[in-house]
């Protein structure tokens, strides 16, 4: 790495998964409303929005500033209820009609809408998320080992050629989705059982929290489905050093092999663009975190530590 080489910076790593334009863009998006809630919840394409088989339970209006709302069928009674029954309804028909690549035409696991704010979960189906342009969770785990002689290096998964999103590219040692009803540090335990052969009481007796990322992006490049979509996410960071005599394993098929990197390994694997974008984020920010990247050596050292802290204009909590 040379700090004044734009090459060679670790901005472009995080602008990756960091590229949604900032400054006034939602005008050019259909702004998603939950019932009695004044901020919006979501940005979705126009494209997608004529092509939704929207039912009698959602409104849409394309006078600017372009909205869909969400009718509370139970006026009241169980709001939360009536919302995920909503977007059931609507998630069933484009899967029965196989309507979009993204949703692949099969059901997936329900993902909580961070910030609604009824006292019972609101959620979408995962697949689905990114049609919304509804702020999604995730945890990464980061493992790394030290050398006798006090060198550090990363486990770094390759994940399986069969994947959906990014086959065959470099990831986190351990990631996934938090799903709705699961917390990041149980997401994170589960996860690293099923991908890397760790067991669940050790990870939950030496993994720490070390924050929070977000970041907010556009499909594109990489990504198989449909393009432009809006992807605001969060990513909960946990790390673990794993003694000489634990390496993690693949346990399932999303994982084809762990690679034992060191950090020069790891700078050239992340200019050369091989790790999954926010996977890429999150070991920028560890080697931030351990002074590998530092304002000497990094000419936008402040930017990059904007960007992987980005303000959504969603609520998260």
């Amino acid at each position: 790495m040379t700090g004044g080489d734009e090459e060679t910076s670790f901005l472009e790593v995080v602008k990756a998964c960091d590229d949604f334009p900032y400054g006034p863009a939602a005008e050019s998006y259909y702004q998603l409303y939950l019932p009695e809630d004044d901020q919006p919840h979501g940005y979705m394409l126009p494209e997608i929005v004529h092509k939704m088989p929207w039912t009698q339970h959602f409104s849409i209006s394309h006078e600017h500033p372009r909205k869909i709302r969400i009718f509370d069928r139970s006026k009241g009674k169980d709001t939360a209820t009536a919302i995920n029954a909503a977007f059931q309804e609507v998630v069933d028909i484009c899967i029965e009609r196989d309507l979009f690549h993204v949703i692949c035409a099969r059901h997936s696991e329900p993902f909580a809408i961070a910030g609604a704010r009824y006292g019972s979960p609101v959620y979408v189906e995962r697949f689905a998320a990114s049609l919304f342009g509804i702020t999604t969770r995730g945890a990464h785990l980061v493992a790394y080992s030290k050398t006798p002689e006090g060198e550090m290096k990363l486990w770094i998964q390759r994940r399986s050629a069969h994947l959906y999103t990014y086959p065959n590219m470099l990831d986190s040692a351990v990631a996934g989705g938090v799903k709705s009803g699961v917390s990041p540090f149980e997401t994170i335990v589960q996860e690293a059982d099923e991908e890397a052969s760790l067991s669940k009481d050790f990870v939950r007796q030496h993994a720490k929290s070390k924050g929070v990322l977000s970041h907010m992006g556009l499909t594109g490049k990489g990504f198989p489905g449909e393009q432009g979509l809006v992807t605001p996410d969060y990513i909960y960071v946990f790390d673990i050093q794993l003694p000489p005599d634990v390496k993690p394993k693949p346990y399932d098929d999303e994982v084809d092999c762990f690679y034992c990197m060191s950090i020069d390994e790891i700078k050239k694997a992340l200019f050369a663009g091989d790790f999954k974008p926010d996977s890429g984020a999150v070991i920028v920010d560890f080697l931030i975190r351990n002074s590998v990247i530092t304002p000497e050596n990094e000419k936008n050292f402040v930017e990059i530590n904007m960007r992987l802290h980005r303000w959504l204009p969603f609520r998260t909590g």
